[in-house]
């Protein structure tokens, strides 16, 4: 995949800062695994305070994400492959 600016997502939270994302995601999500900075997901590698929370909801990811200049966002991003290696990978 790549770059998130072409993949189908859909924004959850705009400009916030990483601990809103991150709250936001603990809040509203029930699957939740944590991540260390750098985990690679689709193709990107994370950034972030840890741990980084990354929620599942059915076959999507929702996950914050920092784009320099524009600050952090809540994302949420189609990837039944990912969400299937993200449970395989990690404990919750």
């Amino acid at each position: 995949m790549g770059c998130v600016d072409e993949m189908n997502y859909e924004i959850l939270l705009p400009n916030s800062s990483f601990k809103e994302c991150a709250e936001y995601i603990k809040r509203n999500f029930k699957e939740i695994y944590y991540v260390p900075p750098g985990f690679k997901i689709f193709d990107n590698y994370l950034v972030g305070v840890p741990p980084i929370p990354i929620a599942v909801d059915k076959d999507d990811i929702i996950m914050p994400y920092v784009k320099p200049c524009h600050g952090c966002f809540v994302l949420r991003i189609p990837g039944k492959e990912e969400v299937q290696r993200l449970r395989d990978e990690k404990p919750r």
